[in-house]
């Protein structure tokens, strides 16, 4: 799968389902998410201390895997949002967004590279191309292209309507985590106004027919969001779904070894990532 049948998918009304990778740097792990069952992971850069050389190589393992690779920029900017698409991303996702000005500078820079400058805010703004030629170029280049802007606070949401005026935007995502600090409720996320908040971004994306992502960390709340409508599913990450793991089978081999007198083993816990 590429960026363009990934979109084709949703534009289908298919689900889609992807992780984040916070700690995976080695370009071998392409070739293990390949069997995971995966369509998309997000490649986290935000968070995470990636270099650009780190995110090309892992960029180009990613291409040759079958899974669509796209990378969450440091910021809603054209210059990371470019050099994460020259690396071979097939999207990007803009976290924090919050104005109309900054949705069209990450659309300008993921939908109509390498065009800069007046000329791709004419395109914007009026629908405006210095020629049809350069508008047929501009539209192969970027075909596999997918444009996910980050919807993580109070503002952001009461803003969301005009964000959604922005032709080009094909997912907006939320931070859970960064939404319900906004909201003043940090990580309480069955408070009545964190839903409240989620089922307006659903209400409104909806009404411009834009897919959702909601990045929860256990499958109770990705499902729950999954049949409230969130069908862009992006659950976890790499190294909570490690953790989880080892949690579990190990918890359950320890448990046998506790009974054949190896001593007691603590439980290690939930993961304390926030990504």
């Amino acid at each position: 799968m590429n960026g363009y049948e990934l979109k084709q998918k949703m534009e289908a009304g298919g689900i889609v389902y992807g992780t984040m990778l916070s700690m995976s740097r080695n370009p071998r792990w392409g070739g293990a998410m390949s069997n995971f069952g995966l369509d998309y992971v997000v490649i986290d850069t935000e968070h995470s201390p990636r270099g650009r050389d780190d995110v090309a190589d892992f960029l180009a393992a990613f291409n040759f895997s079958g899974v669509v690779p796209i990378v969450r920029v440091p910021i809603p900017d054209s210059h990371y949002i470019t050099m994460a698409l020259d690396a071979g991303a097939h999207g990007i996702l803009a976290p924090y967004c919050e104005t109309v000005e900054e949705a069209k500078e990450v659309v300008a820079a993921a939908k109509w590279r390498p065009l800069k400058g007046a000329q791709v805010r004419k395109i914007i703004d009026d629908g405006e191309f210095p020629s049809e030629a350069t508008k047929s170029y501009l539209e192969n280049r970027n075909r596999n292209s997918i444009c996910i802007v980050g919807i993580e606070s109070v503002p952001a949401i009461e803003n969301l309507d005009n964000i959604l005026q922005v032709q080009g935007i094909d997912a907006i995502f939320v931070g859970p985590n960064d939404l319900s600090i906004s909201l003043g409720i940090p990580d309480q996320y069955d408070h009545p106004d964190y839903e409240a908040a989620l089922r307006e971004v659903l209400r409104i994306c909806k009404a411009h027919n834009v897919p959702t992502l909601f990045h929860h960390q256990t499958v109770d709340l990705s499902t729950k969001w999954l049949r409230e409508g969130a069908r862009f599913v992006l659950y976890s990450s790499d190294a909570r779904t490690m953790h989880n793991g080892f949690r579990n089978e190990f918890g359950r081999i320890q448990a046998v070894g506790a009974e054949l007198g190896g001593g007691d083993v603590g439980d290690m816990g939930e993961s304390d990532e926030v990504i």
